[in-house]
């Protein structure tokens, strides 16, 4: 048994929610009770788990007397030191940890919708009371990237964070590329896997991804970036014809959440669509339901954090760091590294991003088409890398292949592409990152 040298009386643990991630953050509290007592300087104890369905089966034994369906009333008992939040949503869960930070307990949450929909509000609160909030286990999974950003480049300057922060998402375009599954296809079987929600809307349409954005650029580049600034486009439209293309080009598909700091305007950006990668960028390779960041800064280069982004033991994990970082913090009497938002940098709109465009028309099989085509591109002064174009009878397909443009500029070219006669159908629209 590993004894701790420090006399500190327990730790008062109150946990919101005991589903998946909850029931993972019981487990290792108590079977590796001692060695996080070792690590922290004091015992961390359960003073009790608010819980919606108090008769639910679960993989672990959780001491009936714990359990409560008021979680309100678990907050608001005033000598809890810290409160682990993994019940997702806005409300209840936002009233909860004030409420928490108001009577005096350090918080600890995995809840990305709510942070970055309202962070400002509880680090507000956190700062008022003098009390830790961390949220590691928010973006990611087990994956240390919120911590690298907000700590051990604090003295960089980041430029520019693209991940693939989505294991549901990731696996679907995986299986689509290797197997050559459908979407419909490989989304059933990432439900059967349970990657997917029974209503995946939030992984597919780009919800999840959007939120983790808004957290990366707001730590990334010391400002405030909300869920609404973030330019969101999901993977359902993805189709085999983008996935064979992408193949023919040397490149992959995947998700990207992508924050950027333009320094000519002192500005930043955050996005959320499938997109193109080369084979030979090192998101490429992030296969099934695995998450990668890639993190470039001025002094430190090129960094990328991979590993699980989902999951009950992998997000359990970061929860279970961030409670000894605040625990630690707690002993200590001071509170933590806090919000990180002193620039105030505006946020720069979609259309204003730099970005490649991959482009596929049908069009009619004649003399004159190409240069019709490549005329719309330079009317709207968007240049052309490549184009390749196969005969179909009548008709022909033309894939055109962008240099870098503003999104703007690219989104009206598709539009005056859609309207010419000469052009039967915009079949396929993908941007092209990564190089």
């Amino acid at each position: 048994m590993i004894e701790t040298a420090n006399d500190n009386k327990p730790l008062k643990v109150g946990l919101l929610g005991c589903g998946v991630v909850g029931t993972e953050v019981v487990r290792i509290l108590t079977e590796q009770a001692d060695h996080l007592a070792a690590r922290v300087g004091a015992r961390l104890e359960i003073a009790g788990i608010a819980v919606r369905r108090p008769g639910r089966a679960r993989d672990i034994a959780v001491d009936p007397a714990l359990i409560t369906t008021d979680a309100q009333a678990l907050v608001s008992r005033g000598d809890l030191d810290l409160v682990i939040e993994v019940i997702g949503g806005l409300e209840p869960a936002r009233s909860l940890i004030l409420t928490a930070l108001e009577h005096g307990a350090s918080v600890v949450t995995a809840n990305k919708a709510l942070l970055a929909e309202d962070g400002p509000t509880l680090f507000a609160a956190a700062e008022k009371y003098e009390r830790d909030l961390y949220f590691e286990a928010a973006v990611a999974g087990a994956i240390p990237i919120l911590r690298p950003l907000r700590e051990s480049l604090a003295g960089d300057d980041v430029i520019r964070v693209m991940g693939i922060v989505n294991g549901t998402t990731n696996y679907i375009l995986d299986k689509m590329d290797t197997t050559g599954a459908g979407f419909d296809e490989a989304l059933e079987e990432a439900q059967a896997l349970g990657y997917a929600e029974a209503d995946p809307t939030a992984d597919i349409e780009g919800f999840d991804a959007a939120a983790k954005a808004a957290l990366l650029a707001s730590l990334a580049f010391h400002t405030r970036v909300s869920i609404a600034d973030v330019h969101r486009e999901g993977i359902t439209e993805v189709s085999a014809t983008d996935i064979a293309s992408a193949r023919e080009m040397g490149c992959v598909v995947k998700s990207l959440a992508i924050c950027e700091l333009d320094e000519t305007t002192d500005s930043v950006s955050a996005r959320v669509y499938p997109a193109m990668i080369p084979l030979t960028h090192p998101l490429a390779s992030v296969r099934d339901a695995y998450n990668a960041v890639f993190v470039e800064s001025k002094a430190a280069g090129r960094l990328m954090f991979y590993g699980r982004g989902a999951g009950g033991a992998p997000t359990a994990s970061a929860v279970l760091g961030d409670l000894v970082s605040a625990a630690r913090n707690r002993l200590k009497g001071v509170p933590g590294v806090g919000e990180s938002s002193y620039t105030q940098r505006s946020v720069r709109p979609m259309g204003d991003a730099m970005t490649r465009y991959h482009v596929s028309l049908d069009v009619a099989d004649k003399a004159g088409v190409l240069a019709a085509v490549a005329q719309a591109f330079a009317e709207h002064d968007v240049s052309i890398q490549t184009v390749r174009q196969e005969g179909r009878g009548s008709d022909a397909e033309l894939v055109v292949v962008t240099h870098t443009a503003t999104d703007a500029a690219l989104a009206a070219t598709v539009d005056a592409l859609r309207d010419m006669d000469i052009v039967r159908e915009v079949s396929s629209v993908m941007r092209v990152e990564g190089e």
